[in-house]
């Protein structure tokens, strides 16, 4: 199999991903469950405590409001209060406009109003050159999900470097982690640590990097970071202790994220590239990746290689982009090219069902869960809602069908539904 083939579901990455996932830190318990300040919303694991979620809608029933986007992106909606944060990308690669010219290549940090949709403002970033000249599977420049605290919006742009800005749209500060460029692009989104901005900048320096998160100082940097397009989880342990992990190519590796010391490793089994988010549950941490599949579950709280004393189960099915869902004893995924939808049970990782969904498709973005239902959301605008429950029942399958490429993964705030594609931002809702 060539190399290109082999790498082939990476592409999609920051909205997707993707790619990223903490189970759980400070900023989430500051959050109220109506709001979605990071990737994968105040759990970090793409669950949310809303009720009262659709599970069916159309281009006319059970929407909100549709609004064009300014420019297309597939970074995730953030959601703070009455305030929506995303990033978009103009002049270079612009899907349906051609190639363009590299140095008119700029992304843009927008403000949105939750309760309309109304740009409320717009701020220009300008891309360090030169950057990578395709992306494939073409999802651009601004992949990496936002993360939004009380004071502050941060963004990670690659090579182009980690930003602040304040609520109203001014820029605090900029900062630089590294100058790599990878035909799959960029796409780990920031996280918070208390005081500390935590990238993943595998693809720009093959590190961990942490920033002070009110000036942008550079706080530990970690090396040996490779081939890794998620976003770390923050994974509480015994005694109040908690530990940063990051899946890489064919391990798991553990830091303190205070200080970014590297304390344990895992040996995974899976040879590929991760994509995935993790999620950690009681100190044990699940994963799954690789094209051919691959999952298992690692006890967080060791010291060295753990493969032995820590890892609890490995197994064969997994995905190479989309993130899963732990739910109530069992962990829920879909393949990303398959149409497969898989439950697996936490304890032991036997598959409780694998079943294939009529109409899939290509599934890139991370799973969300609400009200005991499973969203899963295809590339072509498909939306699948799946009982969260052992026992396979598809509820609805609802498609906007509007021509544009569904990459982003969901946000869910105040109960409603928050669906961007490359062309347009949809909330979903009872009105």
């Amino acid at each position: 199999m060539h190399g290109t083939d082999h790498r082939r579901w990476v592409g999609l990455l920051g909205g997707i991903l993707g790619l990223a996932v903490l189970g759980f830190s400070p900023l989430a318990a500051q959050q109220s469950g109506t709001d979605w300040p990071q990737f994968r919303g105040p759990s970090g694991m793409g669950t949310s405590p809303d009720k009262g979620v659709p599970q069916t809608w159309s281009q006319k029933d059970n929407l909100v409001w549709k609004v064009p986007m300014p420019n297309p992106g597939a970074s995730t909606p953030v959601i703070l209060g009455e305030k929506i944060f995303l990033t978009t990308y103009s002049g270079y690669n612009v899907p349906g406009q051609g190639k363009g010219d590299m140095s008119a290549l700029k992304r843009q940090v927008v403000c949105l109003n939750r309760a309309d949709g109304k740009v409320l403002w717009s701020k220009d970033v300008a891309a360090k050159l030169p950057e990578q000249e395709n992306i494939r599977e073409s999802h651009g420049y601004s992949s990496n999900t936002p993360v939004v605290d009380a004071e502050r919006v941060y963004v990670f742009f690659g090579k182009s470097g980690v930003l602040a800005f304040d609520h109203d749209g001014k820029q605090l500060w900029q900062a630089d982690v590294g100058s790599k460029l990878n035909g799959w692009g960029s796409a780990a989104s920031p996280i918070l640590h208390g005081d500390l901005v935590i990238v993943n900048a595998s693809v720009e320096s093959e590190s961990l990097v942490a920033l002070d998160k009110r000036s942008g100082k550079e706080k530990w940097r970690a090396k040996g970071v490779k081939e890794a397009w998620n976003t770390p989880l923050l994974v509480p342990v015994d005694k109040g202790k908690t530990e940063l992990v990051v899946p890489i190519q064919g391990k798991i590796l553990g830091f303190d994220p205070a200080t970014g010391t590297q304390l344990w490793t895992c040996d995974t089994g899976i040879s590929w590239y991760m994509v995935p988010c993790v999620v950690a549950e009681n100190g044990i941490v699940y994963c799954i990746g690789g094209r051919s599949g691959g999952a298992l579950a690692v006890r967080a709280g060791g010291r060295g290689d753990v493969t032995k004393t820590h890892r609890l189960w490995t197994g064969n099915k997994g995905s190479n982009v989309s993130s899963p869902i732990l739910h109530k004893g069992h962990l829920y995924w879909m393949h990303e090219g398959l149409g497969v939808a898989y439950c697996a049970e936490l304890k032991s990782g036997k598959v409780v069902y694998e079943q294939r969904i009529q109409g899939a498709g290509q599934v890139y973005a991370a799973a969300v869960l609400a009200d005991e239902k499973l969203y899963y959301v295809t590339r072509q605008g498909k939306t699948f809602a799946i009982a969260a429950k052992p026992a396979f029942e598809q509820l609805a399958v609802n498609d906007l069908a509007d021509g544009s490429t569904f990459n982003a993964s969901p946000a869910i705030s105040g109960g409603r539904l928050f669906l961007r594609s490359d062309k347009f931002l949809y909330c979903i809702g009872k009105k």
